[in-house]
């Protein structure tokens, strides 16, 4: 059973910053990819941003230039350092994980709340 092991969340105010960072029990070879994704109250779980064993990432567009998704493959290790955060921003944070034979597993969730 992969598990993915969350850290980081937390209060922070209008402008602040954060660093969310997932480890993973499996060895990067059999990773696809990684990534976040949030969930706001009464909202659907949104993709924030993945990156692929290739380097490549995407993000959603309400988070370009703010948010930097990046991957430390000796230490199975996903991070999104989240920068000039937004009280929009809030939500509960879910580290994604992806396999080269298409299994998917989720974080167990990290909140992350914006507020003065």
């Amino acid at each position: 059973q992969v598990q993915l092991v969350e850290s980081g969340g937390g209060l922070v105010q209008p402008g602040g910053s954060l660093r969310l960072s997932c480890t993973a029990s499996l060895s990067a070879f059999r990773i696809n990819a990684m990534g976040w994704y949030r969930q706001a109250p009464g909202k659907q779980r949104e993709l924030v941003a993945n990156i692929y064993n290739s380097g490549s990432t995407n993000y959603a567009d309400s988070v370009k230039g703010r948010f930097t998704i990046s991957r430390d493959n000796a230490k199975n290790t996903v991070y999104l350092q989240m920068n000039s955060l937004k009280p929009e921003d809030t939500a509960v944070y879910y580290c994604n994980l992806r396999t080269v034979v298409a299994s998917q597993y989720w974080g167990q969730g990290s909140q992350v709340t914006v507020s003065s």
